[in-house]
């Protein structure tokens, strides 16, 4: 017997752990299915959902180089049951205390479910040209573009200088 990757079988479990359940697929092969792949809710007891000789439908997850089977039982359901989150009902008020139930309206929600607005990115045109140097020369060579470097950097340090000047005669 040939299995394949998300393949769906039936099998008999033979054995329980902590961390999960051993599966016999039949033609001698067998798999594991880990606690957190028994039921779409959270198991704390893998003892609660599965009992040794119980027939399941498994998932086959992957099969390893070593011939280790991985095994889903939450997959192999249908998505409709796989996917259901539990639905709990909430008391009212009035439930709670013995009062009568059509006393009180129910009351309506106070946070409304927000969903996330996606941002716009920026284009590349607009990233591109979000900083353009004062002066563009395009035929300037290395010993042009230096010479202006040094000026502009002199001329910015002279107004640092001028004003740390004035700042220290302040203090005065």
């Amino acid at each position: 017997m040939q299995l394949e990757v998300g393949e769906i079988l039936e099998g008999k479990v033979t054995g329980i752990l902590k961390f999960g359940a051993f599966v016999d697929l039949g033609g001698g092969k067998s798999g594991m299915v880990h606690i957190s792949e028994v039921a779409p809710t959270y198991v704390s007891d893998i003892k609660d959902h599965l009992t040794e000789g119980q027939t399941v439908k498994v998932k086959v997850l992957s099969i390893a180089d070593d011939g280790k089977i991985s095994l889903s039982i939450k997959k192999a359901a249908p998505a409709a049951e796989a996917h259901r989150k539990p639905q709990y009902s909430k008391p009212r008020s009035g439930d709670a205390m013995g009062k009568d139930k059509d006393s009180e309206p129910p009351r309506p929600r106070s946070h409304p479910v927000k969903k996330p607005v996606k941002k716009e990115q920026p284009t590349l045109e607009e990233l591109q040209y979000a900083y353009e140097p004062k002066s563009t020369v395009t035929d300037a060579g290395f010993e042009d573009m230096l010479s202006r470097f040094k000026m502009s950097s002199e001329d910015r340090m002279s107004g640092l200088k001028t004003m740390d000047v004035k700042k220290r005669g302040r203090r005065k």
